[in-house]
């Protein structure tokens, strides 16, 4: 579960989270990736505080860092240098008891200069090589949507070193970026240090190829196979639900040629497996809230649809 509360609303999240649907959530959930303040990073009284409540509920804490990306316009130089920065996540991850921390290199506005973006973080993250393999934390670069597609965080990540960077292997984001998310996998599974996951649904329209994040069984990109495929590959690793439901899907214009600008280093058989898994979708347009539900209701019962789906699917194996 992937949440970002300031401090005092942390810790109420966290019981909640256990308590939402009883039994079912109190038996699967145990670990949650946490986005905190930076006032908060800064704090230690209020970590050993988050980092004992969770204790009490026995949840294990990852923290969701942002940009080590200094080109990136993720990053926000206004909380200091990606020094700073990072030297107070790896600290924070340490309180937590965490042995890895999510991190990202940007987004979408990355993406037409990607190729300079990605030669920034190496470099950066080359030069905070000591600190974090002393520090005992390993980055967790999440495949992001919108910025980096699988075979170039492979090649940055062997560039950085694995001692030091690995994968937030994410399920979902694939298919921002024109991915089948088992090619993602593939790639990068021997990277992977935790994961985020997700179903999608995939689908063909007259401007291109549509993509929604979907509840778990609700899409069409074989998210059964995926989660066999991870946990054969990382029995270890614990199944982190990011509980993102898409609204409009988004549509790839695959059919301009401008759409391409930012593609055209995308080998043709990367986007073939793409475009399969397309041709095997069908429409899934959002379902609208119903009347009297809060959003943070809506996101509660998304989650117990995706835990028991889950849970009846690793019974299945």
């Amino acid at each position: 579960m992937l949440m970002q509360r300031p401090p005092a609303v942390a810790l109420g999240a966290l019981a909640r989270l256990r308590s939402a649907s009883s039994a079912l959530l109190a038996l699967l959930v145990s670990v949650a990736m946490v986005s905190l303040p930076p006032a908060v990073l800064g704090d230690d009284t209020a970590l050993r505080a988050i980092r004992a409540h969770a204790d009490q509920l026995g949840i294990k804490l990852l923290l969701a860092h942002g940009s080590v990306c200094p080109s990136s316009r993720s990053f926000n130089a206004q909380l200091g240098t990606l020094e700073e920065q990072v030297a107070r996540a790896l600290h924070a991850s340490q309180i937590f008891g965490a042995s890895c921390m999510r991190c990202i290199l940007g987004g979408d506005p990355e993406r037409p200069q990607i190729d300079m973006h990605i030669d920034a973080m190496v470099k950066a993250v080359r030069g905070l090589r000591s600190r974090i393999v002393d520090s005992g934390v390993t980055l967790a670069w999440e495949n992001h949507g919108g910025d980096v597609q699988a075979r170039e965080m492979k090649s940055a990540i062997e560039a950085i070193g694995r001692d030091v960077m690995g994968v937030c292997l994410d399920s979902g984001n694939p298919v921002w970026m024109l991915e089948d998310p088992h090619m993602t996998l593939d790639t990068l599974i021997p990277y992977a240090v935790t994961s985020h996951v997700r179903d999608s649904a995939v689908w063909n329209v007259p401007e291109g190829i549509a993509v929604r994040w979907v509840n778990m069984g609700e899409g069409n990109v074989d998210i059964d196979g995926w989660i066999r495929k991870f946990i054969n590959a990382k029995p270890g690793l614990p199944i982190i639900f990011e509980n993102l439901v898409s609204g409009a899907p988004r549509v790839h214009r695959i059919h301009d040629p401008a759409f391409w600008d930012n593609w055209r280093q995308m080998p043709a058989w990367e986007f073939a497996r793409f475009l399969a898994v397309a041709a095997k979708g069908s429409a899934k347009p959002p379902v609208p809230r119903a009347a009297g539900k809060t959003a943070g209701q809506q996101k509660i019962e998304d989650l117990e649809i995706c835990v028991r789906y889950t849970r009846d699917l690793l019974q299945r194996m």
